[in-house]
């Protein structure tokens, strides 16, 4: 079967922020200690400044342009003065996270997080405790950061050894609100919501400020709360994860089908979400939407939702496969469309836990098929998206389009979501694009892993050109990317 590609570059639909390619590490299960923080407890594994090098290395080459941290339902019981300061005189606390009750001795803390972002080239994003703290708190986590002058809190940040302000600009009032932050009604959160940014805007006016919004009813009655507060909120923050795709390795059809059609109905949650912030502001004010938790969370890794699920979480690690990284790319495609409306977008998480491109065990550390995913879009940062025609015979058991496409002026990226046909594509595109590398396995089920951490990568693909048409072959359940 073949199926024609068009890139329509006469229809921008915008530029693609490095935001939406997002990362989020929360100090659970093995993600921020053992994942990327190492301290000094082991001295056989290669650090830097007490952080894994091989994770530093593979984040950088990811690349990972954002990462927001340190929470997740952790922040609304983090008290950021517990990680400054004398790593040996830092009070250990409970570190509480999704129900998880563990030892954190505040060895990661603010200092380190933040020259962990400048290593690997991402902004910070800093999630602050409206659960357990108090306005004041957040306010002087902003200016600890942030303020330039010789205050007590600048004085404080100097002589724990960073002297120039950090800039941070990104800002979270508090994480799932509705939940584990604290179990608001949407009103009350709205109203909460108010004071913080208005407080901590005072600390610092350059700030963006990031709204906990939720489901359909949370959000419709959140935002009518702030309709004449609008000035006060700059992204509107959504999680998505998909929950409907059976076991993470052992899956049928049925469930292959499933991942990819909830991670291409992501889109859909944002176009509602935009639809009510688009009504309250009647054109006042454009607020983003910072999708700012999604991917897959396979039964395994939880005890609550669909599918044969855990009786414990564990460590909430879960295998990373082929199928995953292409619900990955579906997404994708999703987020350029609306990358207008789109102002962040982090993927949960960055190393070990449920939906990681890094994994780690012991002094071993290997990527993912999301990883490669991830890095075969590096070419659409900062990019501006086109729209696609897509045409042709091959289908999926719904009747859609077997063959997605996303298109930027960086390039282009072609999934065949079918799980058994390949597909010969033809692509039409008046660029000069020479290059192509494709992410394949003989099973979607396949992944990475101690002692075949290369199973599934990226190759070079095959393509012939006759004047603008590029024509080449993607096997069943594969992405390609031709720049």
């Amino acid at each position: 079967m073949s199926t024609q590609i068009r890139i329509l570059f006469t229809e921008p639909y915008g530029t693609v922020s490095p935001r939406l390619y997002g990362h989020f590490a929360e100090h659970l299960g093995r993600c921020c200690y053992d994942g990327l923080w190492i301290g000094d407890a082991r001295q056989d594994i290669p650090l830097t400044g007490g952080f894994r090098t091989d994770v530093i290395d593979a984040l950088r080459a990811m690349p990972t342009p954002l990462l927001r941290w340190p929470g997740g339902c952790y922040a609304d019981h983090y008290h950021w003065r517990d990680g400054i300061g004398d790593p040996g005189k830092r009070p250990a606390r409970l570190g509480l996270s999704c129900g998880r009750r563990v030892l954190d001795d505040n060895g990661l803390g603010t200092h380190e997080f933040l020259k962990f972002c400048e290593m690997i080239s991402a902004e910070p994003y800093l999630a602050g405790n409206m659960g357990s703290g108090s306005v004041q708190e957040m306010a002087d986590w902003v200016e600890y950061c942030n303020t330039d002058l010789p205050t007590q809190l600048g004085q404080e940040r100097a002589s724990n050894g960073q002297s120039s302000p950090w800039g941070v600009k990104l800002w979270g009032v508090g994480n799932e609100n509705w939940g584990c932050g604290g179990n608001y009604d949407p009103e009350s959160y709205a109203l909460e919501y108010r004071r913080y940014s208005l407080m901590l805007q005072h600390v610092d006016p350059s700030i963006e400020m990031v709204f906990c919004g939720h489901n359909l009813d949370w959000n419709r009655r959140s935002i009518a709360k702030m309709r004449d507060h609008l000035g006060f909120m700059d992204h509107f923050s959504i999680h998505r994860y998909w929950i409907n795709g059976g076991h993470g390795t052992q899956f049928s059809d049925a469930d292959y089908y499933a991942l990819l059609d909830e991670a291409h109905r992501t889109e859909e949650f944002v176009v509602e979400t935009r639809a009510l912030l688009d009504d309250a502001s009647q054109g006042r004010r454009h607020v983003g939407i910072a999708l700012d938790e999604w991917g897959v969370w396979h039964p395994e890794a939880r005890t609550w939702g669909p599918g044969d699920v855990a009786s414990e979480t564990g460590d909430y690690g879960q295998a990373g496969t082929l199928r995953d990284a292409l619900a990955t790319a579906v997404a994708l495609e999703g987020f350029h469309r609306q990358c207008r409306s789109l102002s962040m977008a982090n993927l949960a998480q960055i190393v070990n836990v449920l939906h990681a491109p890094v994994m780690t065990e012991g002094d071993r550390m290997w990527c993912t098929p999301t990883y490669f995913v991830l890095q075969m879009h590096a070419v659409h940062l900062n990019a501006t998206a086109y729209r696609t025609e897509i045409s042709g015979r091959e289908s999926l058991p719904d009747g859609s389009s077997a063959v997605s496409a996303t298109a930027t002026s960086g390039g282009v990226t072609i999934t065949n979501r079918h799980l058994h046909n390949g597909v010969t594509v033809n692509l039409v595109a008046d660029r000069n694009w020479n290059r192509a590398v494709v992410l394949g396995a003989d099973r979607a089920s396949d992944e990475n892993g101690p002692g075949h951490e290369e199973r599934v990568r990226t190759k070079p693909l095959k393509v012939h050109r006759e004047g603008e048409l590029i024509t080449f072959e993607l096997p069943p359940h594969s992405v390609a990317t031709i720049f």
